[in-house]
């Protein structure tokens, strides 16, 4: 009964503010105050969802609903299934006449605590249209079948705490707001009078260009979440993290949802990736891999990124090697002038077919600069696996030049490593990698699915995408057993493709990721 009571008082909290958003059911004005000014300065996560989206919106979403839940009118399956659940309170409770009334056309939710696996605190808000009518709402089903709620004040502001579970309740100038303790709360009420994260420059710049026909909008400060999770960097992560020049301390995301009736548009800006993200279009690279391809990704300037992660580490040396010495080292004894090599090397692109894990294969393939430096390549770390006794090594002869190993640790299939004219594959599996370098077959840029992908993407060069019933062949291989995986495959049969775009814009990388649904 106590839990029955709890879904009614908490009805305007996370899961059903997201839920009311994709039913297009919010109420409330327009000219609403922002959640985002209620919110700590040092909010590590901040979620923002539109509880009120337009016509146009709202009409994608239902399509939505209709094409991939077959719901026809999911607002009204959201409050018959709230209302149901709390039918045998003491307290009758309806949405519609509780809290529609003084719901407004927002919602904010801060998550905190963050341990390395879950957040262990939190507060929602949402602006009310009738704060009168709010605390009649926390008055009559806060603390309800007989548990009273304890009463409390902070900078005379008065709350509610359940006294199961310590969660608060109270109005907060003209929002709503919920918090899983009462430090959370006070941090609410302290934000509300000044240093907001409304007010933060890291915030302005994150959500300075949202998208048109956002649902709703995820903004994370990367460096806070690590701070929270305490958990210390090890040698090799810090090591990762310089060569790849990732300033993860300072820097933020912001994703945003935008629904279509085909498809769900989430996109991304970050700054994790330096000051001077990589850009270019390899567009090209990943649409001529195999169009059997159950997931494929591309690299434009390949060999500059490895290259400036080389120099990188080169630079930071360690304990056994002096800094600048290691391209030395690998021009001495492997005969690959490092630089020389990632010079060589422009487009890259990978991929992976088959439908069951027996059946998997795959291959990256290097579109190469110069013929020779890709052969010299080859050949050097063919004659070094050759010189320590690799366990199934075995040289190819013929047109094309390279190596196979062939172990146990490998699997069913060789690793096969062959090059010919300024293409450098390696691949897993003899047939796969003899054929992406020929580069025979359909090619992924003429599958209707793909060209979907790209055409829903825009002027957003591709660089990733996954055929959607390819893989969930190859998951529902290995999860036939698994009941959440069952429980799930309906809607996942509904995902035609997964597609995702990427350039920089400034100082910040922009992304999006789509997932298309069949008709």
């Amino acid at each position: 009964m106590r839990a029955r009571m709890k879904v009614r008082l908490v009805l305007p909290t996370a899961a059903l503010a997201a839920a009311l958003a994709f039913a297009g059911c919010g109420g409330g004005s327009s000219s609403a105050p922002d959640p985002a000014t209620m919110m700590p300065a040092s909010a590590p996560v901040y979620i923002e969802a539109d509880l009120s989206p337009d016509g146009e919106v709202s009409a994608d979403l239902s399509a939505l609903a209709r094409n991939v839940f077959g719901v026809d009118d999911l607002g009204e399956l959201i409050v018959t299934e709230v209302n149901d659940a709390a039918s045998d309170s003491d307290e009758p409770f309806d949405y519609e006449r509780d809290v529609a009334p003084w719901l407004g056309d927002t919602a904010g939710l801060m998550l905190s605590g963050y341990d390395g696996d879950d957040f262990q605190g939190g507060s929602f808000v949402v602006p009310s249209t009738d704060t009168a009518a709010t605390q009649a709402y926390i008055d009559k089903f806060a603390g309800g079948d007989g548990a009273s709620a304890e009463d409390g004040s902070y900078e005379g502001v008065e709350y509610r705490v359940d006294p199961d579970d310590d969660e608060v309740y109270g109005v907060v100038g003209d929002f709503f707001v919920f918090s899983q303790d009462e430090p959370g709360f006070k941090s609410v009420v302290d934000a509300s009078n000044g240093e907001s994260l409304a007010e933060q420059e890291e915030f302005a710049e994150a959500t300075g260009a949202l998208p048109s026909g956002s649902v709703a909008d995820v903004y994370a400060h990367i460096g806070a979440l690590m701070e929270e999770s305490g958990e210390e960097l090890d040698e090799d992560e810090r090591t990762f993290l310089e060569i790849s020049d990732l300033d993860y301390e300072e820097s933020t995301l912001i994703a945003s949802v935008v629904p279509r009736a085909d498809r769900v548009e989430v996109e991304f800006s970050t700054d994790i990736s330096g000051k001077k993200p990589f850009g270019g279009d390899a567009s090209k690279a990943l649409a001529a891999l195999p169009a059997s391809s159950l997931a494929a990704l591309s690299s434009s300037e390949f060999g500059k990124r490895i290259g400036t992660g080389f120099d990188r580490l080169d630079a930071k040396g360690d304990d056994e090697i002096a800094p600048n010495e290691l391209g030395e080292i690998y021009k001495e004894q492997f005969g690959v002038d490092v630089d020389q090599l990632t010079d060589s090397i422009g487009e890259a692109g990978a991929f992976i077919e088959g439908s069951s894990e027996e059946t998997v294969t795959g291959a990256l393939v290097l579109d190469m600069k110069s013929a020779s430096e890709a052969a010299n390549t080859v050949a050097n770390v063919g004659l070094l696996l050759r010189s320590t006794g690799v366990e199934g090594f075995s040289a190819f002869d013929g047109e094309a030049s390279g190596f196979s190993v062939r172990n146990a640790d490998l699997g069913p299939q060789p690793l096969v490593v062959l090059t010919k004219d300024k293409r450098l594959v390696v691949g897993y599996g003899k047939a796969t990698t003899e054929a992406a370098l020929a580069g025979d077959g359909a090619a992924l840029g003429e599958s209707p699915l793909f060209k979907e992908a790209v055409a829903a993407l825009g002027e957003m060069p591709i660089v990733a995408y996954a055929d959607g019933p390819r893989a969930l062949r190859l998951a529902a291989s290995d999860l036939s057993d698994d009941d959440e995986f069952k429980e799930a495959e309906p809607y996942l049969e509904k995902i035609a493709y997964l597609a995702l775009g990427s350039v920089p814009e400034g100082d910040r990388t922009a992304a999006k990721l789509i997932v298309g649904f069949g008709k």
